[in-house]
C-alpha cells in the first residue's frame, strides 16, 4: 500500500509501535507528531491518506484537531484512545471519525480498521460525486424545461416540437442542450 499515514499521539512509544505495525502492513510513508495543533498543520501541509489521532493531547485535543482536518481534507481519521465514554463517542461521531481504536492497540485490530475506514471513505466520496452529478442533471433539466416552455409560449408549438427544435439547434451548433437552453433564455 503506497498510502501516507499521519500518526498523532503525545506518547512517543505509542507512535513508534503504531508506526512499526503500519510499516509491517505495507504503509511506507508514516508521518508523526505529538500534539493536536501539529496534527492539523502537518495534515494540511502533507495531505495524508489517513490519520491516526489520540484523543487526549496537548495544545488541541484529538477530536477538535480531527474536526479541523476534516473541514479541509476528506480523509479517514481513526481515534486512538483509552477514553470511550458516551460523550467522547458522540463528539467523535460529530467530527466525522471513521473508527475508534482503544489502547493498548492490538495488531489484529489494526488492518480491519484501516481497510474498513479507507473503503468507507471511498464509498462516501463516490456517493458525493453521484449527488453532485444528480444536482447538475436536475439543474440542467430545470433550465431546459424553462427554455422549452419559452419556445412553446413564443410560437404555437407543442412540448415535443419545442424539444426537437432545441435538439436540432444543439446538433447544428455542436452545443449541449443546456447551452442551447441558456441562449434561448438570454435572448428572451
Amino acid at each position: 500500500m503506497s498510502k501516507t499515514i499521519l500518526i498523532c499521539d503525545d506518547e512517543p512509544l505509542i507512535r513508534m509501535n503504531l508506526k512499526v505495525m503500519l510499516n509491517e502492513l505495507g504503509f511506507e510513508e508514516v508521518l508523526e507528531c505529538g500534539d493536536g495543533k501539529s496534527a492539523v498543520d502537518t495534515a494540511l501541509a502533507s495531505f495524508p491518506d489517513m490519520v491516526f489521532m489520540d484523543v487526549s493531547m496537548p495544545k488541541m485535543d484529538g477530536i477538535s484537531a480531527a474536526a479541523e482536518i476534516r473541514k479541509k481534507l476528506k480523509v479517514p481519521i481513526l481515534l486512538l484512545t483509552n477514553v470511550h465514554d458516551s460523550k467522547t463517542v458522540k463528539r467523535a461521531t460529530e467530527a466525522g471519525i471513521a473508527a475508534f481504536l482503544t489502547k493498548p492497540l492490538r495488531r489484529q485490530d489494526l488492518l480491519p480498521a484501516v481497510e474498513i475506514a479507507l473503503h468507507h471513505c471511498e464509498e462516501v466520496d463516490d456517493l458525493k460525486e453521484k449527488i453532485e452529478d444528480l444536482r447538475e442533471t436536475i439543474e440542467n433539466r430545470k433550465v431546459i424545461e424553462k427554455a422549452k416552455g419559452m419556445l412553446m409560449e413564443k410560437g404555437p408549438v407543442s412540448e415535443a416540437e419545442a424539444y426537437r427544435i432545441m435538439q436540432k439547434r444543439a446538433m447544428d451548433k455542436r452545443q449541449s442542450l443546456r447551452q442551447v437552453a441558456d441562449t434561448i433564455l438570454k435572448e428572451g
